[in-house]
């Protein structure tokens, strides 16, 4: 029998971490992870790097003849799904750490989780956020403020959702942001939204705890 509670989620709050250790303690944690392990949120922010995801094609950037201060960002490539993305400073990361197949909860449901969280966080901003068919994240007329890509292994999942909170947006005028060329990229505070990207990974971490319980009700 499954001791922990299916609602059980530890948060931890990791301050400024280099993405390729936090990366390898994610894998960690899913690999020794036990059926009754509690599931967990990291929410963090990176120093600047670019993320190449699992087939991800390098052709979209990074382009150092757009941006050449592009050339001091590291390019990792990098487990999850998805295509190139930007990570850095003001930029809050929430990683959930969530056995999926024990909360019965299929991938596509949990990545409308994640988008749904971003959206009512920032409406509680008075912030409207939505969806857009075929590309996962979350978008403000228009542009990306959300990006998202998941691994799943067993069952198990971890990365999760990026959210633009206070960051300097330069760095993805040199990539095609998740693959998509000329794709606009916006943040929270570009939008009018004073809070700061701890305060907003907490209301997000929140956001996401709640679904989860919805989706076990």
């Amino acid at each position: 029998m499954v001791a922990v509670l299916e609602t059980e989620v530890n948060l931890r709050r990791l301050g400024r971490v280099e993405y390729a250790p936090t990366m390898e303690a994610m894998r960690a944690f899913t690999v020794r992870r036990g059926p009754d392990t509690p599931d967990e949120f990291w929410l963090l922010e990176h120093p600047p790097v670019y993320t190449l995801g699992q087939g991800a094609d390098p052709a979209h950037g990074p382009d150092y003849s757009l941006h050449g201060e592009a050339a001091q960002i590291p390019l990792l490539r990098v487990d999850r799904g998805g295509e190139i993305t930007y990570h850095g400073p003001g930029q809050v990361v929430l990683y959930a750490l969530v056995d999926l197949a024990r909360r019965s909860i299929q991938v596509r449901e949990f990545v409308r989780m994640l988008e749904e969280a971003v959206i009512e966080t920032l409406a509680a901003h008075g912030v409207r956020a939505e969806r857009r068919p075929g590309a996962p994240g979350a978008y403000v007329a228009g542009a990306k403020i959300a990006a998202l890509g998941l691994r799943v292994s067993r069952g198990r999942c971890y990365h999760g959702v990026a959210l633009n909170v206070d960051c300097d947006l330069s760095p993805f005028a040199a990539i095609d942001p998740c693959g998509f060329r000329g794709l606009a990229v916006t943040s929270a505070r570009a939008l009018g939204i004073q809070a700061d990207a701890a305060s907003l990974g907490d209301k997000l971490a929140e956001r996401l705890m709640g679904l989860l319980e919805q989706a076990r009700a």
